[in-house]
């Protein structure tokens, strides 16, 4: 069986997959995080992405409430990726050392 030494070994897969979990989660807890927070416009407080306030008028949060969506999805988004690649790291080293 050969030995594998260098870049690819097994040390330092472990170490991106680790690298990759945490970026990912982090990421994911970020953009959870960001979709509470209350969002204002003019003045009034247009509630959160997840759940915006009870009688506000529309026209004047939509905007800001579309801003915080687009990168709430955006942060969920790359942290799924962050984790999908992990997931692909584990699975080709896996492959690879069989």
């Amino acid at each position: 069986m050969p030995v594998r030494t260098g870049v690819g070994s097994g040390a330092g897969m472990t170490l991106i997959n680790k690298i990759l979990i945490a970026a990912g989660m982090i990421l994911l807890l970020a953009g959870v995080a960001l979709g509470f927070r209350a969002v204002s416009a003019t003045g009034t407080n247009c509630g959160s992405v997840f759940q915006p306030a009870a009688g506000i008028t529309p026209m004047a949060c939509d905007g800001r409430l579309n801003n915080a969506a687009t990168l709430v999805t955006l942060i969920l988004v790359a942290g799924g990726l962050c984790l999908a690649a992990a997931l692909t790291v584990k699975v080709v080293r896996d492959r690879v050392t069989a």
